[in-house]
């Protein structure tokens, strides 16, 4: 295949206590002394380049650790070490769509070393250029009708992300918080989930802030981001490669379409970087206020841009939203108006509204779920997690339009289908005290594949018993697949804290 690749002619941050998250497997540098003269990057790190690839970054993460103030200045060419290209390159869907320039991974695989060495040189002599992301539209869940933006990268782009991610990894992983969860390495959205039930059953919380970000991806502002990459990262070439993936813009409909605000969800760069920004300008800024502000207890839980904070005072959790609004209009973050609350819950809620004459406890929606206030068998508080409503509607519609589509299919293909979508709902949905929504989507599910194989011919009324054969047959049974939040996240944090 012949390379047709373009070429060149020629705020001051408060401090924190150590994060108690268990650290990621790393690989990292060597550092030196800055040379005199170096005014501007005075506190940097220099690497050396002769470090073997795992060697080098553990060392990075080391010096990362043991200096919360370190800025580092050689970092490129641990991007740009084609081992390291190669794993990014292995690391990406095979299926993946094509971006803009049209290559698939298999295209590009046909001369890989070639291509990889290419790439390489092009990233080390400062000729690599970002290609703007080919925008699609995706259907939001929850909300029919309405689409969702996410951009395609380029093939090479998402190579060299990748790598970038890999290696600032090594860096911000040292610094990040233990109650952020999103999009980081050895973190789920359950382990999440996990800690704000441990949380708000174990801990003095009554009142929950449940907060939604308005757009936080399309209004991320390029140069306060800059600045706050710039707090640990002085290698000019590295922030260099930052800005062209943010001001390459996306392509919609032949035209290029660029901005100074937001970053295009769906680059591997992305959930790092939104990561990025709101550590700076809300996770410290949280953690600062729980421990100084806050007289009663306090818990917090974020994953990418969604977060709820629990409060044992409600006066407390005004306060925090009114001036976190505050610090947000500094950063060009708003929340959404209409969708952020503060929702009385916890083990009292039910008994004071009772005594107030008010009505049962209100929920709030948190990855997926709608977490509600429950009693255990033995009376005890216990926070209910049940799959949300809208979601379990989007997917039955989506499901409906694909069985459509495949109406003459062979019916061990649908069942095929309809098996593999199942499970992974059960997978993600499968949480204990979910279990009769898990049967409920089960049997829906089937009543909607029932639906469809009776319209393959005017004659065919597919009698229940019959059904039911082929629901046995296919569907696997709903069952819980994920411990008790207190168990797995005892063994997680031996006994620490994954909220502070």
């Amino acid at each position: 295949m012949m390379n047709t690749r373009g070429k060149s002619d020629g705020p001051v941050v408060p401090g924190k206590s150590p994060n108690k998250a268990e650290e990621p497997a790393a690989e990292a540098m060597k550092g030196r002394g800055l040379a005199k003269g170096n005014s501007l990057e005075r506190n940097a790190l220099r690497t050396q380049s002769r470090d073997s690839v795992p060697s080098a970054l553990e060392r990075v993460r080391q010096v990362a650790r043991a200096d919360r103030k370190q800025r580092f200045t050689a970092l490129l060419h641990h991007i740009y070490d084609v081992e390291r290209l190669r794993a990014a390159y292995l690391s990406i869907k095979r299926q993946a769509a094509a971006g803009v320039d049209g290559e698939t991974w298999e295209q590009y695989g046909e001369e890989l070393e070639e291509n990889l060495r290419d790439l390489s040189q092009r990233l080390k002599r400062g000729a690599y250029r970002a290609r703007p992301v080919r925008r699609v539209y995706i259907p939001k869940v929850g909300k029919p009708g309405e689409l969702r933006p996410l951009g395609v990268p380029a093939l090479e782009d998402k190579i060299v992300q990748r790598a970038m991610v890999e290696v600032l990894n090594a860096i911000y992983e040292t610094d990040f918080l233990g109650f952020s969860y999103g999009f980081r390495p050895k973190r789920s959205p359950h382990q999440a989930l996990d800690a704000l039930a441990v949380g708000l059953t174990v801990r003095k919380v009554n009142w929950v802030l449940d907060a939604d970000i308005r757009r936080f991806y399309d209004t991320l502002n390029h140069g306060w981001l800059v600045k706050f990459v710039e707090h640990r990262v002085a290698d000019r070439r590295v922030v260099r490669l930052i800005q062209k993936w943010l001001k390459a813009g996306v392509l919609e409909e032949g035209q290029r379409i660029q901005s100074e605000v937001g970053t295009v969800q769906g680059g591997s760069i992305s959930p790092l970087l939104s990561n990025l920004y709101l550590h700076y300008v809300f996770d410290l800024w949280a953690q600062r206020w729980r421990q100084k502000q806050a007289h009663g207890d306090m818990i917090l839980v974020r994953f990418a841009d969604d977060f709820v904070a629990g409060f044992e005072h409600r006066h407390e959790a005004e306060r925090f939203l009114a001036e976190l609004r505050e610090r947000f209009a500094k950063f060009a973050v708003e929340l959404h108006a209409d969708k952020t609350r503060i929702v009385e819950f916890g083990r009292f809620a039910e008994r004071d509204r009772r005594n107030r004459g008010e009505g049962k406890p209100e929920t709030f929606n948190f990855l997926g779920f709608t977490h509600s206030c429950a009693k255990t068998r033995r009376g005890g508080f216990t926070v209910l997690r049940q799959t949300m409503r809208q979601r379990w509607q989007a997917k039955l519609r989506e499901l409906k339009v694909v069985l459509r589509q495949r109406m003459h299919t062979p019916i061990p293909e649908q069942g095929a289908y309809l098996r593999s979508v199942l499970l992974g709902h059960i997978h993600y949905y499968g949480v204990p005290l979910n279990g009769p929504a898990l049967g409920a989507y089960r049997m829906a599910v089937g009543y909607l594949w029932r639906t469809v194989l009776r319209r393959r011919s005017q004659g065919n009324h597919l009698p229940w018993h019959r059904m039911e054969r082929l629901i046995t047959r296919w569907l696997p049974p709903a069952r819980v697949c994920h411990p008790y939040p207190l168990m797995r996240l005892h063994v997680i944090t031996r006994g620490g804290s994954r909220m502070r």
